[in-house]
């Protein structure tokens, strides 16, 4: 299956071997590992008042904060095993459980608690919530959505809050999931800050990927379509991709430390 990119004027190029690694860059990687520290439990409370449960991952200088969002059925433990790796890498990550997710990778704290049942967009508030919490960091913000909340990530994103924070978007199968069939890519329309978008080897996930990063008004935007991909997130964790994960971890990260060099 090929792998595309699209950068700046959606111009489609083929992706082939992933980057050498050097002396330089494994120093960097060891230097930034000795600044990692120990999660740490996060309540939130969300604009409606419902609490909002999460893992902090701190790193003593981080590159970014990085707000990493679950899919449907899923909680804050679709990123136990990432949210390490990021901290390596020099990034600190905060992951929630939304109100709307399952026990797919563990708990959900969040949705045990919640009194109502709601539908995708209802879950905004917890994004909103997690972003407030970041701002008050001083950090560069990324925000990182998995499936849904890969689509709410863009409607966050174009948030008055949002602006001048939230210095780029990660989307891991994002679509129009929600009853407007042309609602993420409006709101697309309004992201200017660097984009990187992904999807699993589906043509429907291509398809939905390629017209919402199209979208965005942003100079610095990126369509991968991995060689092995699957659904949301995921497609990172080695037990769940164990033929794609390492590659495509090489793409994440790569924009990851150009965008925060």
């Amino acid at each position: 299956m090929r792998r595309f990119v699209i950068a700046s004027a959606i111009t489609l190029a083929a992706c082939h071997a992933a980057p050498k690694v050097d002396n330089k860059d494994a120093l960097a990687n060891e230097t930034a590992a000795a600044k990692v520290q120990t999660p740490q439990p996060v309540e939130l409370k969300a604009p409606d008042g419902v609490t909002v449960y999460g893992t902090y991952y701190p790193n003593a200088a981080p590159r970014a904060l990085i707000l990493l969002f679950h899919q449907a059925g899923s909680s804050s433990g679709e990123y136990a095993d990432i949210a390490p790796r990021l901290q390596r890498e020099g990034f600190a990550a905060l992951a929630i459980d939304q109100r709307v997710g399952g026990n797919l990778y563990g708990a959900n704290r969040t949705m045990a608690a919640a009194q109502d049942k709601t539908d995708y967009l209802g879950a905004l508030p917890d994004l909103e919530a997690a972003l407030a919490w970041a701002k008050a960091k001083d950090k560069p913000i990324v925000l990182w959505g998995s499936s849904y909340s890969a689509s709410l990530v863009f409607l966050l994103g174009n948030a008055a809050d949002a602006k001048g924070s939230v210095k780029a978007i990660m989307a891991f199968s994002p679509g129009e999931y929600f009853n407007d069939k042309k609602m993420v890519e409006a709101a697309a329309a309004k992201i200017a800050v660097p984009v990187f978008v992904t999807s699993a080897n589906t043509l429907e996930e291509e398809g939905e990927a390629k017209a919402i990063v199209s979208a965005t008004t942003s100079t610095d935007r990126q369509l991968y379509i991995p060689r092995t991909g699957i659904h949301g997130s995921s497609t990172l964790n080695a037990t769940k991709n164990p033929a794609g994960a390492d590659e495509n971890w090489t793409a994440v990260l790569a924009f990851l430390k150009r965008v925060f060099p």
